[in-house]
């Protein structure tokens, strides 16, 4: 896709967000933060996907890395994300927004000052790598990401005792959340093992 559409994809999403927040818990998800996060952030070019993360007002561990929290993907269909070519991180609020693939974003909304202009202003005009969040120290990555990896063990230790023994939920879906803790979980584990923290939007 052209540049313009896709920084026009997190245009839209920063505005879904918006008008959400002025609406019932339900339909926003307690969705505080929008970032623009990898190749978005680089020089304008012809890009495949866009990739954005959502906070949410959730208890890290109902947010481990790689899974979607409950109402996700109801949020993804009202905001489109599902059907554009739009992927979702989504983060805790409580956690900090970064780790290994989600390398210096932008902020583009909040929900305390809404839609950040001069972020869009700096994605339309291919400056967002220069003007994300800074990098963070390697003790503070090490830090983060030994947190990072102990949500995702427990999770994937939940989500297989759920598979082996709730009975009241379909076994596709223990099967997808199982997959999608083992996914997390091992990335987590990948990216520490390779000290892996390069800026993707290279």
């Amino acid at each position: 896709m052209k540049w313009s559409t896709a920084v026009g994809h997190v245009r839209r999403l920063a505005e879904q967000c918006q008008d959400f927040a002025e609406r019932p818990t339900s339909l926003h998800l307690g969705v505080t933060e929008l970032w623009a996060v990898g190749e978005v952030l680089g020089t304008p070019r012809e890009l495949d996907w866009v990739t954005a993360a959502v906070r949410v007002d959730l208890p890290v561990e109902d947010v481990p890395w790689m899974c979607r929290p409950v109402g996700a993907d109801y949020w993804a269909d009202l905001t489109r994300a599902s059907k554009n070519p739009v992927g979702i991180w989504w983060r805790s609020s409580h956690v900090p927004v970064w780790n290994h693939r989600i390398v210096r974003p932008l902020l583009v909304w909040d929900v305390a000052a809404g839609i950040r202009e001069d972020s869009m202003a700096a994605l339309r005009d291919g400056r967002g790598s220069s003007v994300g969040m800074a990098p963070p120290s390697r003790e503070e990555f090490v830090t983060r990401m030994n947190d990072e990896l102990l949500t995702s063990l427990a999770e994937l230790r939940r989500r297989t005792e759920e598979y082996e023994t709730d009975h009241t939920t379909r076994l596709g879906v223990r099967g997808d959340q199982l997959h999608a803790a083992a996914q997390g979980y091992l990335d987590v584990l990948s990216a520490m093992q390779t000290g892996d923290d390069t800026d993707p939007t290279a």
